[in-house]
């Protein structure tokens, strides 16, 4: 490639010819690709795919381990059997609460709905709510079909944070929403926080609001940039917009952020309820920390897909106050730790970085001619690609995995096949218009000759061959019968000149005889008018 290179610069008219070739082929057949694959990307054919190379880039990232400002509570299957309540009572609630506030938690935060009483306890519930200012309770957002549902009672709004998840196409949580409104329900019914439908009524989500409380004591307080972006310390939150990354239209009603995941199974300390009433639980897991209690039974019904699923036995979902300790784990660590949001590139960016691999792509079918060397040299370009891929996204950024990879590959076999077998395609069809000109010229030959042996060619044959005796034959004062339907040319008369000599008979001599002879007194008169 290097001396093709060379013999190139040292001849500019080769070189303008290869520039004119690698043009036609390489950039005419990468922007073809291109253009074809950001169309598909615009309608949402790629989405799936590039949602599942995310996912794959989430699994094959360096597990952080858990977050030590964090403690999930949970309750498991063994702590239902044990404590023979599900769902558990107002009364138990009561008594969780009750003995973490003894450590001195900095916030508590309820992944259970509580709006309808259940068992014994309601007061003590109730009373343990209003006495904590720390504790934020949970509700559920209303919908189109559905009128959501509101915390428990006796909890001020500013303590009061929904609990819903963005579900993807695909029903995986790949983000987190900081901030919602409420739609309006079909059938309006009692109104609360988290189905009023007014502009103005921004609630918070759980993990949000349990950040805000935690970030409070740091003189830490929620700001707004001029583009109106949620901002805490120096830390920006930039929402998710319609075509962030992979996604194609994705939901951009909530302020929506990606969720950059800590961990697949260790994103905090984790005990059971059943350990927190027994005092099993050393308080200084709680002691200034941020405290999550919710279901970790997988009866609860309460588990979601996530990227990690798929790599996971009997594809496992991650409970839902799992979920949201992952998500104020990256709040606390982006506003304290400047670990990095998860982000994307600008639209046009994608573009040219997808164009750019596929020009790539090109020019390995184009300046290479043997087929090992081409697939290796693929091969490497394309580990290449994966891991700028993965390098970048270890730096929380997402880039298009799955365009580049289809733009190389598509490019390079578009190439090839019109660089290699251009020629030879324009040859087959060459010769099979040559095939068509020489079967036509064939038909013409058939046709000629089944003319010229049918009867009636043959019959007007032998009438011209009659004709042609007749002229020769002397007049013998015998008519010659008439020649099928032929009527015989009658003689001109010609006009009586005296003689000027003695000439033979004319008689039974043609019309074109007859001329000639005429033709020649005329001439013989004319010279002696000149002498």
């Amino acid at each position: 490639m290097i001396s093709k290179i060379r013999s190139l610069l040292s001849n500019p008219s080769d070189l303008r010819k290869a520039a004119t070739a690698f043009g036609g082929t390489v950039i005419l057949t990468s922007a073809v690709v291109t253009g074809l694959l950001v169309g598909l990307r615009q309608l949402g054919a790629l989405e799936g795919l590039e949602l599942q190379a995310y996912d794959l880039l989430i699994r094959s990232r360096p597990d952080e381990g858990p977050d030590n400002r964090l403690l999930v509570v949970g309750i498991t299957e063994e702590d239902i059997q044990k404590q023979k309540e599900y769902p558990i009572s107002d009364g138990l609630l009561a008594k969780i609460l009750a003995k973490l506030e003894e450590s001195q938690p900095r916030a508590i935060g309820i992944d259970i709905l509580r709006d309808v009483p259940q068992g014994q306890g309601r007061a003590a519930l109730i009373d343990v709510l209003k006495k904590n200012d720390n504790i934020i309770a949970a509700c559920k957002l209303s919908s189109a079909n559905e009128p959501g549902n509101p915390a428990a009672p006796g909890v001020p709004e500013e303590r009061i944070g929904f609990a819903d998840l963005p579900l993807d196409p695909d029903v995986s949580i790949r983000g987190g929403i900081l901030v919602s409104t409420p739609t309006a329900p079909k059938t309006p019914g009692n109104q609360h926080l988290c189905n009023i439908a007014d502009p103005n009524n921004q609630v918070p989500s759980l993990s949000f609001l349990l950040s805000l409380l935690y970030l409070e004591p740091q003189n830490i307080a929620l700001d707004q940039t001029q583009d109106g972006e949620l901002k805490l310390g120096s830390t920006v939150f930039k929402r998710l917009e319609e075509n962030a990354g992979g996604y194609h239209k994705a939901g951009t009603e909530d302020y929506r952020v990606l969720l950059n995941y800590r961990s697949a199974q260790n994103a905090a300390k984790q005990v059971t309820i059943t350990e927190v009433l027994e005092g099993k639980v050393d308080p200084a897991l709680i002691k200034d920390r941020v405290v999550m209690v919710g279901y970790l039974a997988q009866s609860a019904n309460d588990d979601f897909s996530t990227p990690y699923s798929p790599g996971q036995k009997d594809n496992k979902k991650m409970p839902g106050v799992v979920i949201h300790a992952q998500s104020v784990s990256q709040i606390l660590s982006a506003t304290l730790n400047n670990r990095p949001l998860m982000g994307y590139w600008p639209q046009g960016v994608e573009i040219l970085w997808i164009l750019g691999w596929s020009v790539v792509g090109g020019t390995l079918a184009w300046s290479i001619r043997r087929p090992w060397v081409f697939g290796l040299a693929g091969g490497v370009a394309i580990a290449i690609l994966v891991g700028s891929c993965y390098g970048l996204f270890l730096s929380a950024v997402w880039v298009p995995l799955v365009p580049p990879a289809l733009a190389l590959v598509g490019t390079a076999l578009g190439a090839l096949l019109i660089d290699r077998y251009a020629q030879a395609i324009v040859e087959s069809v060459k010769g099979v218009l040559k095939l068509n000109i020489e079967i036509n010229q064939d038909e013409k030959e058939s046709q000629v000759a089944e003319i010229t042996e049918s009867e009636y060619f043959k019959k007007l044959q032998e009438q011209a061959k009659q004709r042609r005796n007749q002229k020769k034959t002397p007049s013998t004062g015998e008519v010659l019968p008439p020649i099928g339907e032929v009527e015989e040319v009658k003689q001109p008369t010609q006009e009586s000149e005296p003689a000027q000599e003695s000439e033979p008979s004319t008689e039974g001599d043609d019309y074109f005889q007859q001329l000639q002879r005429k033709g020649k007194r005329l001439r013989k008169k004319d010279n002696e008018s000149i002498d």
